[in-house]
């Protein structure tokens, strides 16, 4: 089914985050190796982000490398940061007014990609039409193990009480503190899980899960994603009674 003309274009997710599974599978069902998954993936993801922009999305932030991942074989690894340093196309983002960003642990990433990813940041600083997030060396408990530290030692300088810690002030210490929690989290490649993503973020995103593998998620599939999201009523721990009258008022 053709998604292009059932989308509500006023209700737009503000911020869509994805975990981007399936490269590998993907890989060998066409007979290749892995890399040549990862690279399809990454392909995927220049025609994601144009196609996000045009439909009005915010935020995208994409699961691109977990904590988790640096345990992956060596040669994967290494595979992965050199797509990753060829994927960077500074180019695509200026000619799209679209920001780029990082989170995650970026003092383990070697230092050629470090320094071309802080360029890019500086580069794209200014646009405003989207901002993409990479998350990269990126997993929910390593940013909630820094958010608390950060806390604690305030607390230790006696710059905030401890009474002063609340979820705004949490929310405000988690690396994602420039942007809004994701409105719809897609995960592809069949698995349904959460995988250590943006955990504390998605409390009340939509969750929204496909079979389609990474390379396979085209325009359509996004479609079909926000066209889901916009038939759910979002009810933030209310009745469905109760979101119906405050819509109406």
């Amino acid at each position: 089914m053709d998604y292009t003309d059932k989308i509500d274009k006023n209700n737009i997710p503000q911020h869509i985050a994805i975990i981007m599974d399936g490269n590998g599978r993907w890989a060998q069902l066409h007979g290749k190796e892995r890399s040549f998954g990862h690279q399809a993936g990454a392909d995927a993801v220049r025609k994601l982000v144009e196609n996000s922009a045009k439909l009005g999305v915010r935020y995208l932030t994409l699961y691109t490398f977990s904590t988790e991942n640096w345990n992956r074989p060596a040669a994967e690894v290494a595979a992965l940061m050199t797509l990753l340093f060829e994927s960077i196309e500074e180019e695509i983002f200026v000619k799209n007014n679209v920001s780029f960003r990082v989170i995650g642990d970026m003092s383990k990433l070697p230092e050629n990609i470090r320094e071309r990813l802080d360029a890019c940041m500086a580069r794209t600083a200014n646009n405003d039409r989207l901002t993409l997030v990479l998350a990269l060396s990126y997993s929910s408990k390593w940013e909630m193990t820094e958010a608390v530290r950060s806390l604690a030692g305030k607390v230790a300088a006696g710059e905030i009480a401890l009474e002063d810690i609340d979820e705004k002030a949490i929310s405000a210490s988690l690396a994602t503190n420039f942007m809004p929690d994701p409105d719809l989290l897609i995960r592809t490649g069949k698995e349904v899980r959460l995988s250590n993503f943006l955990l504390w973020q998605a409390a009340y995103s939509e969750l929204y899960f496909t079979d389609v593998l990474w390379p396979d998620f085209d325009n359509n599939e996004l479609l079909k994603a926000v066209y889901e999201y916009q038939h759910r009523q979002r009810r933030y721990g209310l009745t469905g009674e109760q979101v119906e009258e405050g819509n109406k008022a």
